[in-house]
């Protein structure tokens, strides 16, 4: 039987050779490492479409094989590899000149961690018809479990969302305003969809969050069209019917 700090080195010595292919290794786990690569890179090009998209196969393999280098994946669902594979973006020095980048890789994680959120029924507004002026006040609406949302400096959502997939791109595409801009993804039944926020809409989600009463999330927005937003959240999905508190 191998002794636990032998196999304790035998481990790390085996991650190391993983990750580093100039590292001398016999030839079947040669091949085997660069199995491993190559499942690596593919799962990231599977979870980010709309970044490979952007800066083609080529240059995304490239980025995507440093990064798997130095991030063996934790669990064996794939669909989880490369996480913070954004922030890698970020630092990345060869994608400097693509500031949006980081950014268009936040939304393809949030597309996935939509995708594989826990079932929740959505909130319906006629679950809200029937309150009355001092409940629907005091009511908290919680976010659906598969709802994310952010706001960019720059206009992320509009890049993204025209490369998330190729049938997605019309040829007669305006060009892209260079402005900030907000995202809300959600599932709220089988399909994963996604609308663009303005600053109010992205500000009252995270009221919501952070566990704001109607009236205290419409204090955070007090120049939005409340009736307006709330109804388009309603029906993007955003909320769940889990218990009105």
């Amino acid at each position: 039987m191998m002794h636990a700090a032998t196999l304790a080195q035998f481990q790390d010595d085996f991650v190391r050779t993983l990750r580093d292919p100039d590292r001398p290794a016999p030839p079947a786990f040669a091949v085997y490492r660069n199995t491993v690569m190559k499942g690596c890179i593919d799962a990231l090009q599977a979870n980010y479409p709309a970044v490979a998209r952007l800066v083609g196969d080529e240059w995304f393999r490239a980025a995507a094989a440093v990064y798997a280098r130095a991030h063996a994946p934790r669990v064996p669902m794939l669909l989880e590899y490369g996480r913070d594979f954004d922030a890698f973006l970020a630092a990345f020095g060869p994608a400097a000149e693509l500031p949006f980048l980081s950014a268009v890789a936040r939304l393809d994680r949030f597309w996935t961690e939509a995708h594989a959120a826990a079932d929740e029924p959505a909130l319906d507004a006629r679950a809200l018809a029937g309150l009355d002026p001092e409940s629907l006040a005091s009511l908290r609406l919680r976010p659906h479990a598969a709802a994310r949302w952010a706001w960019h400096e720059l206009p992320a959502y509009t890049i993204w969302s025209r490369n998330r997939n190729e049938a997605m791109v019309a040829a007669d595409e305006p060009d892209v305003e260079w402005r900030p801009e907000g995202v809300l993804i959600a599932r709220p039944d089988d399909a994963v969809r996604w609308i663009g926020l303005d600053a109010a809409g992205c500000a009252f989600m995270d009221a919501c969050a952070a566990g704001a009463t109607l009236l205290e999330a419409a204090a955070a927005v007090p120049a939005a069209d409340l009736s307006g937003l709330l109804a388009k959240l309603l029906d993007a999905g955003a909320f769940t019917n889990g218990e009105l508190r």
